[in-house]
């Protein structure tokens, strides 16, 4: 592997892997880029931990978009599969089954605008975030045991570095130069002093590293 491939995957681990607390808002704007094209099957396998659900909380308690707050159930999603308990298809599957345990669970995460997903991805979206407003979502268990049978037979290449990495560069290219700077100022409002000085100081490590 060339350098500049060495340094691309230092920085996926660094920025992906790790999920630092003040890392997840990136995480999360990563994912609602690409993920809503994905169709969306299989997602009522997993239910969230409550690990999971309290840090979505928190997350809005402090403020935080919807966005930041679908990130947690993407990461336990990742970290499920990289564990081994199941697979998945893509990392673009692994990401939309994390946002719809997020809409399921309650997140008011808005569903992909129109043209950016197809009719059946946006009504599924419009449908979980409906019946969550009467509380948590539970699947059907025969349902469940079904797509939990099925994602066990999927691999787990979505959740590896060279994964994350390649979605995050096709995300970043779906961004415009507005959007990403809308998003940085929203992050730099909400991480306070201390999560900012930590960010830098953490970027500038891996920049060394490279």
């Amino acid at each position: 592997m060339d350098g500049q491939g060495t340094r691309s995957s230092r920085q996926s681990r660094s920025t992906l892997c790790t999920y630092a607390p003040h890392l997840r808002l990136e995480l999360a704007m990563m994912v609602l880029v690409m993920a809503s094209k994905q169709p969306i099957c299989h997602q009522e396998a997993i239910m969230p931990k409550q690990s999971t659900i309290k840090r979505a909380r928190r997350d809005k308690k402090e403020g935080k978009a919807p966005s930041t707050q679908a990130g947690e159930f993407v990461r336990e999603v990742i970290d499920d599969i990289r564990e081994g308990k199941h697979g998945a298809r893509s990392t673009k599957q692994a990401i939309a089954i994390g946002l719809s345990m997020a809409r399921r669970a309650g997140v008011k995460l808005p569903p992909p605008e129109k043209g950016k997903a197809s009719d059946k991805v946006r009504k599924q979206a419009k449908r979980e975030l409906k019946r969550a407003e009467h509380g948590p979502v539970k699947p059907s268990p025969k349902r469940a045991r079904a797509s939990r049978r099925a994602l066990e037979r999927e691999g787990h290449s979505a959740a590896s570095s060279a994964a994350l990495s390649r979605h995050t560069k096709q995300a970043a290219k779906k961004r415009t130069a507005k959007d990403r700077s809308a998003a940085a100022k929203k992050a730099a409002r909400t991480k306070g002093p201390a999560k900012r000085s930590a960010a830098a100081k953490k970027a500038a490590r891996t920049r060394a590293r490279g």
